[in-house]
This record gives C-alpha cells, structure tokens and sequence, in this order.
C-alpha cells in the first residue's frame, strides 16, 4: 500500500466519506506532495542560475563602463 496522508484520510472519514475512497483521495494527496519538493528543488537551481547570470552581466556593464 503506498502512502497516505492520514490526517486527511481521518478528516474525510469524518465528514462521513466512504473508507475506500477516504483512502484513494489520500493516497492521491501523499503522490502530489513529492511532485511539490520536485518543483520545490527545481526551482531552487533556477534562482542560482538567474542570481549567476545577472552577476555576470553586472560584471560585463561594470567593465565595460571602467
């Protein structure tokens, strides 16, 4: 069984869900979350790469203006 989160899972039981589908929506949950870090991750190289990049062109518009 994969992963699920459960305080979802006990959130839609409360709210009188049937157990099966609680147990689908929070398996569906748990899958989206590494999707989330996946982006999160990727987005953390993007702004080294753009913090790089406009330090380069800094360094070209200060050299060549002294």
């Amino acid at each position: 069984m994969t992963m699920m989160v459960k305080e979802v899972y006990d959130a839609l039981l409360a709210a009188g869900a049937p157990e099966d589908k609680a147990a689908r929506a929070a398996q569906a949950l748990a899958g989206n979350d590494n999707r989330f870090n996946k982006v999160e991750s990727d987005l953390t190289l993007l702004k080294w790469m753009v913090g790089l990049v406009m330090a380069g062109i800094v360094a070209l518009i200060t050299k060549t203006f002294f």
